[in-house]
């Protein structure tokens, strides 16, 4: 007589259950519990929406006050948080829909919401008002470094400070800097050396070369992260994806869909009003010229910045990389072709080398990055050092 294996007590019932709890979460439609716990905690979709019909309706007499300090600070603060909540959402849903489809494409999912943003706002600002040459430049700039340095120094810094030393993949760190440090060169430094136009720009062939060379470049670095070697993005020990995928289901990341494209719609409609009282800053009370591209690069880097720390924080400092870096590529590779276009279009000039102590601190920058990240291992004085440098990013700008 054959000899039968022992079945354990209820072992025939789990295994029942567990296919069919399965199924059911990752194929079926979101049930009305789930769309409520989705939408329960989006009252700042209501904000957004009830401001940016208020400034539709009422802009010519917001507007009317920018003489006043107290006023132009007023409504500046108003468009900057609603605009940067949004954006801060936009990216919470974004994070969300990333844990779903797991590494590298839930990063690709962030980083392409958020370069969508940082597109608006900067054609909004450079099409609003007086022609503003260096708009892009100073952008590209301020978010390179408030990656490299705020953003990567504060997630070393204080993931060092909670586990001592962290790993990363450093294949794809290396991915990452193959294609950062050429795009920022061509982009911010080569303008300065060129002598085909007067001044830090370049000619119609040298743009038309630079859109097509940073496009190029960042969608053979999407086919090697998506394809082959999605492998060099992903740290096969870090407690990340197989973990909080099974945790995310598609009943909850189809709001987060949603969700994501509703928080577009105040950013889109409140961003072209931003861009009147930073630029009344800029021509009427001559605030220095670079502030423009900061509040944008703020704008842009803070929804992604929150992400990459807390990930570092939870010890994902892969996680964490993938963003900071990728957000940075996103900046060069989708922004750079996307506003030379515009700029091409609208006849706009485009001033695009950076000058002075600006072009000594990015090539500074981009050293210690490339240094930094050599050994597959962080600790607190690479943290340390980029925060640094992300210091005097800020005293530079105010004081050159």
């Amino acid at each position: 007589m054959p000899a039968t294996r022992p079945r354990l007590p209820g072992s025939k019932a789990r295994n029942r259950a567990v296919p069919a709890r399965h199924a059911s979460e990752m194929m079926g439609p979101p049930d009305a519990g789930e769309w409520r716990r989705a939408l329960r905690n989006e009252w700042f979709l209501v904000a957004g929406l009830v401001s940016s019909l208020i400034f539709l309706a009422f802009q010519d007499y917001l507007f009317a006050g920018l003489a006043n300090p107290l006023w132009l600070g007023g409504l500046l603060l108003w468009l900057f948080v609603v605009v940067l909540g949004s954006a801060l959402r936009i990216a919470h849903h974004a994070e969300i829909i990333s844990e779903w489809l797991g590494e590298p494409y839930g990063t690709l999912v962030l980083t392409l919401s958020i370069t969508s943003v940082e597109a608006m706002s900067i054609t909004a600002v450079m099409l609003h008002g007086a022609d503003n040459p260096t708009l892009v430049r100073d952008t590209l700039y301020s978010v390179v470094m408030i990656v490299l340095g705020g953003m990567i120094g504060t997630s070393l810094l204080l993931g060092a400070i909670r586990h001592r030393e962290q790993h990363y993949n450093l294949q794809g760190a290396n991915a990452y800097f193959g294609v950062i440090v050429p795009l920022a060169v061509f982009s911010l430094v080569m303008p300065d050396f060129t002598t085909a136009t007067r001044g830090p720009t370049l000619s119609q062939l040298q743009q038309i070369l630079l859109g097509g060379m940073a496009s190029g470049l960042y969608l053979a670095f999407l086919l090697l992260q998506t394809g082959r070697h999605h492998g060099y993005f992903v740290l096969p020990d870090e407690p990340t994806d197989s973990d909080r995928a099974k945790r995310i289901t598609r009943a909850r990341a189809l709001p987060s869909v949603l969700l994501l494209f509703a928080y577009m719609i105040p950013v889109i409609l409140l961003v072209e009003h931003l861009a009147r009282p930073i630029d009344y800053m800029t021509e009427t009370l001559e605030a220095p010229a670079a502030i423009g591209g900061v509040i944008m690069a703020i704008l842009v880097a803070t929804p992604e910045a929150t992400g990459a720390v807390r990930a570092a924080l939870h010890n994902r400092l892969q996680h964490s990389i993938n963003v900071s870096l990728g957000s940075a590529l996103s900046t060069i590779g989708l922004t750079v072709p996307i506003m030379l276009a515009v700029a091409w279009i609208t006849g706009h000039n485009l001033i695009l080398g950076l000058q002075h102590a600006e072009l000594m601190l990015l090539v500074l920058t981009l050293t210690v990055s490339l240094i930094t990240f050599t050994s597959g291992r962080t600790n607190v004085l690479q943290g340390a050092v980029h925060v640094l440098l992300f210091v005097s990013f800020l005293v530079f700008v105010f004081q050159d």
